[in-house]
């Protein structure tokens, strides 16, 4: 028989649950590519050394942007990749897959991810759920009974923030704002106010180490080499945590705002479950400094970081899948 497989299709990561086995595969969503050919040269994490790095003729890309595929092809090459890398299938068999996607994506977006996963797949059977309520099976929230559960997941390329009741989501809100977006910010601010340039590997090392999203609440520093935007040569300078939290937030007000806009359209009931739950943040942006403490003081509710942020998504595929195959034994 043919394991079955949960795919978090992550802008910055993908990540593979195989039945009986948990989370298997965890490596960048990047490939490389030869320019003249086409033909993908490596992907994953051979294909991220190489971000910032090549030479002209191979290009380091990342197939999704904004949680959706920007290039089918690449897309396709590299999920066939980490199945075949896997070795899951079963003698005259295919498994179900499970991948997952942000709320708002169109119907055109899902029938690309679908169809990549099928060709990947050698036509298996494809299920596609909104990330969101994936990552909060995840994290352990009971979504099925009828209260309410809030949860903001922050990944590479979107922020997903939902309410959930009743196993399904009851009113969301999808940006393409992320931590992608929060490199982005640091590599500008670095730009603007201290004329170095900086690449995208450096800016989230940078936010990794030293990164806080309120002001004082971490007192680090570090030194940071690029490049002098105006004399074009090798610089380095020192940096420090209220620096970066200066180039973080905007972006991360935008994400607050858009919770505040979930929270005012929330049935009345289930903001009051909230307000006694929680809100529960995961994704890669949860380990972010202070995160907790930003959202629970501009929210004014409760919030609380997940146990395993980066893997929540992938670990509900499992509960998911399980969910899956029972109904399907039971029809």
């Amino acid at each position: 028989m043919a394991k079955d497989i949960g795919i978090d299709l992550g802008t910055a990561n993908v990540l593979i649950n195989v039945e009986g086995k948990g989370i298997v595969l965890n490596e960048p969503s990047v490939v490389a590519i030869d320019v003249q050919t086409g033909r993908a040269l490596a992907v994953g994490s051979e294909a991220y050394k190489m971000v910032g790095r090549t030479p002209n003729n191979i290009r380091a890309i990342r197939p999704l942007k904004d949680g959706v595929i920007a290039n089918f092809d690449m897309t396709e090459q590299m999920l066939s990749y980490f199945i075949k890398k896997l070795n899951v299938k079963g003698f005259m068999s295919k498994p179900n897959i499970l991948i997952c996607c942000p709320t708002n994506t169109t119907e055109i977006e899902r029938k690309a991810i679908r169809q990549a996963a099928e060709k990947s797949g050698g036509g298996s059977n494809v299920y596609l759920e909104e990330e969101p309520k994936v990552a909060a099976v995840g994290a352990g929230l009971d979504i099925f009974k009828p209260q309410g559960n809030m949860i903001i997941d922050i990944g590479g390329g979107t922020s997903d923030i939902a309410v959930l009741s009743l196993g399904d989501i009851v009113v969301s809100r999808s940006m393409r704002v992320a931590g992608d977006k929060l490199n982005l910010d640091i590599v500008n601010y670095l730009r603007k106010k201290r004329g170095l340039l900086i690449g995208e590997h450096t800016a989230e090392k940078i936010k990794i180490e030293i990164g806080t999203v309120v002001k004082g609440h971490r007192n680090k520093e570090m030194e940071v080499r690029g490049r002098d935007v105006v004399q074009g040569m090798p610089e380095s300078i020192t940096i420090s945590s209220d620096e970066i939290e200066e180039a973080l937030h905007d972006t991360m007000m935008s994400v607050i705002v858009s919770a505040h806009e979930v929270l005012s359209v929330t049935p009345p009931e289930l903001a009051a479950d909230i307000i006694d739950r929680g809100i529960v943040l995961t994704g890669g942006g949860a380990l972010l400094d202070g995160i907790d403490e930003l959202f629970s003081t501009e929210l004014k509710v409760p919030v609380f970081i997940a146990d395993s942020p980066l893997d929540d998504v992938a670990v509900g595929t499992g509960y998911l899948l399980e969910h899956i195959s029972k109904n399907n034994k039971s029809k």
